[in-house]
């Protein structure tokens, strides 16, 4: 008499098992790649954000650069102090020292970084700051801040720059 092997009835469904345990570890791998693609979304946001305020510090000392009258030591000063915008408070929530600076080159340089849709996201002028300091070898520091609505605190880049 002739014996059936009992292993053929042990194999029924283990394809099925291997193929639902491959679809897991694939359905695992693409949800993997889904994080990382949103978290380089979001470095690649914060990046722009970041060289977009390099370049906006970078206009406005150009413009100072520019503009300040180096006739005498006295007219390097008074120039300069024409620059000064939102000189009081700290982190990014500056008030008082010219808040309201008429300097067309200031008032250009705000409009540019708060512009809705070419500025910084969330900028707005109370949180930009340009701090001149005659004293200290005409030291001007330029304070440009943000806070995209995922941001929990307020971002900023600083630029110093002396201007003789």
């Amino acid at each position: 008499m002739k014996q059936i092997p009992i292993f053929p009835r042990l194999q029924k469904g283990v394809m099925l098992l291997e193929a639902l345990i491959g679809i897991l570890i694939f359905s695992v791998g693409i949800l993997a790649m889904v994080g990382i693609q949103a978290a380089a979304f979001s470095a690649s946001a914060d990046a722009k954000n970041r060289a977009d305020a390099a370049a906006f510090a970078s206009d406005i000392i150009s413009r100072i650069w520019m503009s300040v009258d180096r006739t005498s030591d006295a007219s390097i000063v008074t120039s300069l102090n024409n620059f000064e915008l939102n000189t009081g408070g700290s982190d990014c929530a500056f008030t008082g020292g010219q808040a309201d600076n008429t300097n067309t080159a200031v008032t250009q340089w705000v409009s540019a970084v708060t512009d809705s849709a070419t500025g910084l996201l969330g900028a707005t002028a109370g949180m930009q700051q340009i701090d001149v300091s005659t004293a200290d070898l005409n030291r001007v520091t330029v304070t440009v801040c943000w806070q995209t609505p995922q941001d929990t605190t307020r971002r900023r880049h600083q630029v110093i720059s002396y201007v003789f």
